[in-house]
This record gives structure tokens, sequence and C-alpha cells, in this order.
């Protein structure tokens, strides 16, 4: 749907049911745990909603509810084929509902209704891939003796804990939970206290849709009380956690502490992007990279903030790309023209603002933004573009998670290479060139797990579906999407038979 078809965000939004309750057991639940929290509206600073901060009674009760559904059989003893006819019924009930899901998110954490509804649409399209995917797995028949039979099996982990972010909060929770689901494992869900409505209603879809009692469990809270719980919670058989890198230190320990469960962690970047001087549209090229790092206000694990031109190039594309930042329309978020919205959060922009003055500070020349939008009030900040700051300060190395990018000058590819590697992270990267033989090079070198080749990681053209990456260094470890995202949510086991 166009969403600038759609004049009455306003008023839509205004007849919205908000149900802030947990979902345990197949049905939302009153709690008490911590007391509650507020979700704030970060375009007016409205209270979306009061929210439970779920505590050790109700941990307890969605993991114990999610290991007794496990052991029940009631999905996880279902056959592929059977699980993924009700992930496409969800697939369904997603779009059916996509106009309330990406009203949620946008009053939570202020993304554009106008990206908010394509991407409740791209997670429809993410549980379809999955219920296809799931009835393509088989299982391995080994070598053996004629008296033997050997198999290697994929089982699921059994109960699954997963964290979610507040940038994409649906989609990010679709897709951690459904590649789990479709494992046969049950998932408790602790999304973003800044951003968690739609994974509630996302959970009464799923139930709708025919995910049985106890196989998905959603939980709101803090991530120091809540979050905390689930991932120390000695039945949590398996981790699946987005967020900053920081906190997946603390959840490692976290494993250790508790019973080793396994992990699966994508944590921060900060990704290069590499522009070689064989381009032809310079403008499209300064186009593309704009979008791609102050869409969703930059608020984007992927966004190539390192920007790494060639010297030929490095004064041409910096001029179109400070011409194209200041003609972003920052706005509300409710206006389907509005291009920018806030950050999420006072916290964020507050983060955002001091990077970028450290930057100043310290001798880096801001060439557009650099400032708080004082025009729009809220937690809006303006595209923001630096130059002449070394790669070695913290606004090179740090990922600031706003609609700010550095840009720098190399003069050989290999250069490049360097200052792209020449990072703690290993998230993604981009490439800007039309040498194939070149780009495939630096492609198999450059840290990353998504490499992109003249398009931005996100939201990158769609190539492929299924495509499977994995982070590396300190933005985690892995697998998503595709097959391995799949595998990912399972281990490995052998069973071996004497026949005679």
């Amino acid at each position: 749907m166009n969403p600038t078809v759609q004049p009455h965000w306003h008023q839509r939004a205004s007849q919205l049911h908000i149900d802030p309750r947990a979902f345990i057991h197949g049905e939302r639940v009153d709690v008490h745990g911590w007391g509650r929290f507020n979700s704030i509206n970060p375009q007016d600073g409205a209270i979306v909603a009061s929210l439970p901060s779920c505590g050790q009674a109700e941990v307890d009760r969605a993991v114990e509810s999610s290991r007794k559904a496990f052991q029940q059989g009631s999905w996880s003893q279902r056959s592929p084929y059977e699980r993924s006819r009700v992930l496409l019924k969800l697939a369904d009930a997603l779009e059916n509902n996509q106009e309330e899901l990406a009203l949620l998110d946008s009053l939570e954490m202020g993304m554009p209704i106008s990206s908010a509804l394509p991407d409740i649409q791209v997670a429809a399209g993410i549980v379809r891939g999955v219920a296809e995917r799931v009835n393509q797995l088989s299982e391995q028949l080994l070598p053996s003796a004629p008296s033997t039979l050997a198999l290697n099996l994929r089982v699921p982990h059994g109960v699954v804990g997963a964290i979610t972010p507040w940038n994409f909060p649906l989609y990010v929770a679709v897709a951690k939970i459904v590649p789990a689901l479709a494992m046969g494992n049950s998932v408790v869900l602790k999304p973003s206290e800044l951003a968690s409505l739609s994974s509630l209603r996302l959970a009464d879809l799923a139930h709708a849709a025919g995910i049985p009692a106890g196989v998905l469990n959603v939980i709101p809270g803090l991530g120091t009380e809540t979050g905390r719980l689930l991932a120390l919670h000695m039945d949590v058989d398996c981790l699946s956690f987005t967020g900053s890198t920081n906190t997946g230190r603390v959840l490692m320990q976290y494993a250790a502490q508790s019973n080793l469960k396994a992990l699966l962690l994508e944590c921060g970047g900060k990704s290069p992007q590499i522009v070689l001087d064989d381009l032809g549209d310079l403008d499209a090229v300064a186009e593309a990279i704009v979008h791609g790092y102050v869409w969703n206000s930059g608020q984007v694990c992927v966004a190539g903030t390192r920007i790494l031109v060639t010297r030929k190039l490095y004064t041409p594309l910096m001029e179109r790309m400070v011409a194209r930042l200041d003609a972003q329309r920052s706005g509300d978020p409710l206006d389907a023209a509005t291009q920018l919205g806030p950050l999420a959060s006072a916290v964020q922009l507050e983060r955002v603002a001091s990077m970028v003055e450290a930057a100043r500070s310290s001798g880096a020349k801001v060439v557009a933004g650099g400032a708080r939008d004082e025009a729009m009030g809220g937690c809006h900040y303006r595209p923001t573009l630096v130059a002449e700051v070394p790669h070695s300060h913290p606004f090179m190395q740090e990922e600031i998670f706003g609609p700010v990018a550095g840009i720098l000058p190399f003069d050989s590819p290999e250069q490049a290479l360097h200052l792209a590697n020449d990072c703690q992270f290993g998230l993604a990267a981009t490439l800007w060139t039309r040498d194939f033989y070149l780009a495939n090079q630096m492609a198999r070198r450059v840290h990353g797990g998504p490499v992109t080749v003249n398009a931005v990681a996100r939201p990158a053209p769609g190539f492929v579906t299924g495509a499977s990456v994995e982070p590396a260094r300190v933005s985690g470890f892995g697998s998503e999407g595709g097959m391995a995202g799949l595998l990912a949510y399972t281990r490995a086991k052998n069973v071996q038979f004497r026949l005679a």
C-alpha cells in the first residue's frame, strides 16, 4: 500500500487500541513485576503507553510455559510442512494488519510511516521465505556398514530467549522469532523498552494464526531487569540478541554464569563505504550513500558511516552529498512526505550531538548539519557529514546510531582496504566500483557479514532471497538469514542404529 494515499495517519493513530499487557501462554496477562515504565513518542514527548516491567515471577512463568509446550510437542513435534502452513498464515496476518503495526513502530520510535509500512511488508516476506525454506531442509544419511544406519540430524535447542532492539521493532522480532519457531523451538521474547507494542501485537497475531499457547511468549520490561533475568535463566537453552556490543559482552557473561546457553549475537557496527575512481554516475552514488546512512534517522546497524573516497572524487562527491543532505525533509513521522523522523529517545539525541561536538572540537570540519533541528523540536537531529577527522578519532571508530557520517580520502585501493579494516567492528561493508575483479578481491578481504557492491547494505535492492550473513569481530557471531540462519536455531545430533 502506498502511504502517500493515506492522508489521515493521525486520525488512525488516535483510534488504535493499545494493549500493553504481557503475552504469556496464549493470552494477555496483567503482571506486577518491577513496576511500570512509559513508552515515549520521540516526536512530541507524549506517553504512548504505560507497560509492565516483568520480574522474576513473570520470566519464570513465561519460560516454564515455553518449556512445557516444547516438551508436550504441540509445536516441536509437528512436521516442517505443518509448521510452514501456520507461518504462512502469520505472514498473511502481518500484511492484513500492516497499518496498525507500522503505526505502533512509528509512534514509539519515530520511524516515518512511509518507511514503517514497507518494513512490515518486508517482515511478512521474511516469514514466507522461512516457511518455504524449512520444507527444503533434509537430514544426512552417513556412509556406514551394511549392519549400521547412521544419521546426522538437526534438532531444536528447546527454549530460545530473544532480546530485540528499538530501531526496527517488528522487523527484527520477526527475523528472530520466525526462524526459531520454524525449527521447532519455543520462544520467549523481551522487546526493547523503547518499542515493545508491535512485538506484543505480533504475539496476538501468531496465536490467532495457529501458534499453540506457550510456544511464543512476549514479556516487556527493562533490559537491566527483565532482559538480565531472561539471559541468566537456567532453563533457556539459546539466547538471540541484537543490540550494542557492550550489552553483548554482558550477555556472554550471563551465559557463562548460568547454563552455558548457546548465543547468537548481532552487535554494533561502524561500516565502511569504499568509493573507487571508476564510477560513472556520481550523482546516483551520492544519492545512494546519503539515503543509506540517514534512512531511519541513521539508526541502522549496518549503516555505512565511514565513507572512504578516492582522492580524485573526494571533493565532487562530498559536494553532491552536502546538497542532498541539506535537501532532506525532516518532519512529523505521521506525515507521509517525511523522509527523516526524530531519533528514538532524548538519550540517543544527546549521544549523537555529543559525538559530533567531540569531532568538531578536535578540529574536524562539519560540512553539513551538525546540530539539533530546533525548528522540528522533539528528538530531531539534522543529517550530518563531517570531514577532516582523523580515522583514529572515536567519531570514526565508535557506533553513533544517528544520521551522521565521516568522510575521508584515500590514495589507493590497498590503503582503502587498510582503513576499512582498521576498526574493531565487522558488521557490513559497501564497495562502489565497476571493476568486477577488484570488487571481488576487496569483498573477500574486507571485514563484514553482508558486503554489497554498488548498493548500500540497507535498504538494499532485492538481489536474492535467502542470503545468510554472519558478523565479525566485536559485531558478534552467529548466522542470520537463509538456510544457515535456520540451522543456527538447532544443534547437531548423531544417531546410529545397529541393524543386525
